[in-house]
């Protein structure tokens, strides 16, 4: 007796999405990007839906269009980084799913790992930044357990067959910086503060301490931080934590009752860096009946700025001051006064 002929096995309609707008063996350029993530986005927006619903399915779905994503890479001008983009979208949507189904947080831990480890075109950097924003409780647990294993292996274990290439104390410092992302979302300051004990300290690093001492609303502490990082910064001025370390600090000045010394810092970045942002945060400290003083104060200091542009430098109640292109002709004006005029150049380049 001749066996039943076996069924193909159903495919799922989503797939066949996924592989029609990843668009196998076509070379997106730079130009095509735009409408091809387009196409893209669709699709996930319908494995997304599916999460609440079907979670096995939209994890199997996820997996498909990574797999599929990277297979389809080496066809795609990454200039624009909007590629890169998505694919970071895609794992987190694949751990939303998995979390949906109950999964195993180890194994979901360990597989990303295995992802970042292997990653070839750089889809992967700093995704640890994504993946604290949806990772729950227990992911977050997770990933940490197993960033930590791997801290503190690097180095204590023998390089494998193969891995001479792989320098150990690059290693290190990622897995330094992936406990830094899930430590910071945990707010947990103890453990933070004991990592940066044995691997470099930053002023990045000071600038996450004090906010998160802010949140806890020790704010000595969270200046004392902040401090640090300011010292830091100086010995190493490419680091890109000076300004909101600057901005942080005045703050927390004005919470102490140091409103004077938060007020002459304020002053000293607007005179260093007169903008419409210096302006408006300086005067944030400006006693109310001294506004208007120091709205002079901050037009005469200003005169010459090329980056004050259609910019609002009133005090609240004095109205708009509009300056054109250039602030070279800035006029301050009277409380009470508006002037609507654009200043030097634009004017006279309106008058033709």
């Amino acid at each position: 007796m001749r066996a039943p002929p076996r069924r193909s096995a159903r495919v799922d309609p989503l797939e066949q999405e996924i592989e029609v707008a990843l668009q196998p063996g076509c070379l997106i350029d730079y130009g095509a990007g735009w409408s091809f993530i387009e196409s893209l986005d669709r699709v996930e927006e319908k494995i997304a839906k599916l999460v609440g619903s079907a979670p096995a399915r939209a994890i199997a779905l996820y997996e498909t269009f990574l797999a599929g994503s990277y297979e389809k890479a080496k066809e795609v001008d990454h200039s624009s980084g909007s590629f890169g983009m998505f694919v970071e979208g895609l794992f987190c949507g694949w751990v939303k799913a998995r979390q949906a189904a109950g999964a195993d947080p180890d194994e979901t831990a360990h597989r990303l790992l295995a992802w970042m480890d292997s990653d070839q075109y750089g889809f992967c950097y700093q995704l640890e930044r994504d993946l604290v924003k949806v990772l729950d409780k227990l992911g977050l647990a997770a990933f940490e357990r197993r960033m930590y294993e791997r801290f503190d292996g690097i180095g204590a274990a023998a390089l494998r067959p193969g891995e001479s290439a792989r320098d150990p104390a690059h290693l290190r410092r990622r897995a330094s910086e992936i406990l830094r992302a899930i430590l910071a979302k945990q707010r947990n300051v103890e453990a933070y503060v004991a990592l940066c004990e044995v691997s470099e300290l930053s002023p990045a690093d000071c600038l996450t301490l004090a906010k998160m001492l802010q949140a806890r609303r020790k704010t000595a502490e969270a200046l004392a931080w902040v401090e640090r990082g300011l010292t830091l910064e100086k010995k190493r001025p490419s680091s890109s934590a000076d300004y909101e370390l600057a901005q942080i600090k005045r703050e927390l000045l004005s919470k102490l009752g140091h409103g004077d010394e938060a007020l002459d810092a304020a002053w000293a970045e607007f005179e260093a860096h007169p903008s419409k942002y210096s302006y408006a945060d300086l005067m944030r400290y400006v006693p109310k009946a001294e506004r208007s003083a120091w709205h002079a104060r901050a037009m005469d200091a200003a005169a010459g700025a090329d980056q004050l542009h259609d910019v609002d430098l009133a005090p609240a109640g004095m109205g708009r001051i509009h300056c054109g292109v250039h602030v070279q002709g800035l006029r301050p004006t009277a409380p009470g006064q508006v002037d609507h005029r654009p200043c030097g150049r634009d004017r006279r380049k309106r008058g033709r």
